[in-house]
């Protein structure tokens, strides 16, 4: 797994590799790092677990985060989230 932060010029963005992790993992990590960020940072999200696809829009929803974009390469599942205030 990998961790990591940069920086552009619009915000501030994060990065969670949750590659070859499992339900409930990705989701877990996710929930962890979207608390350590100020609202309005993004975060990207890497995973391959397909599960994600319905895991990580339901999170969003239900915390009341911004789904700013979500793709797929084969088996790669990419996210973009903004962290909204809760």
């Amino acid at each position: 797994m990998n961790d990591s932060s940069s920086n552009d010029s619009s915000s501030i963005h994060h990065l969670l590799d949750a590659s070859g992790l499992y339900c409930p993992e990705p989701v877990m990590l996710l929930h962890k790092k979207i608390r350590e960020m100020a609202v309005g940072e993004e975060l990207d999200v890497i995973a391959t677990d397909p599960s994600t696809e319905r895991d990580i829009p339901k999170f969003c929803a239900f915390l009341g985060h911004e789904l700013v974009a979500k793709s797929r390469d084969r088996q790669v599942f990419r996210y973009r989230i903004r962290k909204q205030a809760s």
